[in-house]
């Protein structure tokens, strides 16, 4: 198994700065998750670690040694594109075993090394079939197994999936983390679905206009967001005016303990998942409200509470939900509440 470590990484197409001193490392085996919206500069990232595209300053190192300047067929990286990038005049064994023959394996051992990863993929009896016959899926494995074959250092994922329906996607997801597990690949994995991100990686890399906004396990990102940018950008938050008190952000008809500390009188931006917040007794809590609305989305509830000009959206589990009714009145509480000083421009 090998690490990836990237330092001081900047790129800049034009006039236009697409990455900005990004430093990062994944250890061996495991599974990196690059999460950003379109132009944060994730796919960019991906390229220069793979070679297609090269930085203008810094260094991308594979277990110690700098491969920044080595060309693509020197990396040992294996990647799998978007569009697959199969062999249509290729059946699959062919578009599997063409890495291999490109290093001039054997015959024997391109035909073991190939029955093995299709094993690995469970595509094994699929040998003689055309790839343009295949379903998405099975062309998702074919990509994934003809990145796998050759034993790469780091395996690479630019958005493989987000051309697959919703059911093959989510059988799909399955299917790359059981593969990422049993090879043990480092992997580095795009996308711009937070799902995705969130419930594949070991660690997420949330990336904003080039920078690295949060670097955490996926529970913490998601539901203890350290920045600004990553409490509005993951999930469903709730976004309320107040104002620091003693350890408090005091707002209108709410009191919520926080763990940053600020200057007395400090005006806040208060943001808190839906999933941090849960109802208790009127009367009871952090601050009150009516339910106005109950929207029911399967395992989940979402309920809205009302007080004068104060709107909350919390999400509960649907067993819960069925004892909530409109016109109730509740009291909240809050897990966790992220709280970060108002800018004025």
């Amino acid at each position: 198994m090998a690490d990836l470590e990237l330092r001081n990484i900047s790129k800049s197409f034009g006039s236009k700065e697409v990455l900005k001193d990004i430093s990062l490392r994944a250890g061996s085996g495991e599974f990196l998750a690059l999460l950003g919206a379109s132009g944060s500069g994730k796919s960019t990232l991906l390229k220069i670690i793979s070679g297609i595209e090269i930085q203008d300053a810094g260094a991308v190192l594979i277990s110690g040694r700098d491969i920044s300047k080595d060309p693509i067929e020197k990396r040992n990286v294996g990647m799998v594109f978007q569009s697959y990038a199969l062999f249509a005049h290729m059946n699959v064994y062919e578009n599997i075993a063409y890495p291999l023959r490109l290093r001039k394996i054997s015959k024997s051992e391109i035909r073991d090394r190939v029955g093995e990863t299709l094993e690995t993929v469970k595509l094994k009896g699929y040998e003689k079939r055309s790839t343009t016959d295949l379903s998405g899926g099975e062309q998702q494995r074919v990509a994934l197994a003809r990145a796998i074959v050759y034993e790469p250092d780091i395996l690479l994922l630019d958005e493989p999936l987000s051309a697959l329906d919703r059911r093959i996607r989510e059988h799909m997801q399955e299917e790359v983390l059981r593969i990422q597990r049993e090879t043990e690949i480092t992997t580095v994995f795009v996308t711009h679905d937070q799902g995705e991100a969130l419930a594949l990686a070991d660690r997420v890399l949330l990336l904003d206009q080039g920078q690295i906004a949060e670097d955490n396990v996926p529970a913490e990102v998601y539901l203890r967001p350290d920045s600004e940018f990553a409490a509005e950008f993951i999930g469903n938050s709730n976004i309320l005016s107040a104002v620091y008190n003693n350890g408090y952000a005091v707002g209108n008809g709410f009191k919520i303990p926080l763990l940053k500390e600020f200057p007395a009188g400090t005006e806040l931006r208060v943001l808190i998942k839906e999933e941090n917040i849960f109802p208790v007794n009127a009367g009871e809590g952090m601050g009150r409200g009516e339910v106005t609305e109950i929207l029911f989305q399967g395992t989940t509830t979402r309920v809205t509470l009302r007080n004068n000009d104060l709107t909350l959206n919390m999400r509960v589990l649907s067993r819960e939900g069925t004892m909530i009714e409109i016109g109730d009145e509740l009291g909240w509480e809050v897990s966790f509440a992220a709280a970060f000083p108002v800018t004025r421009s």
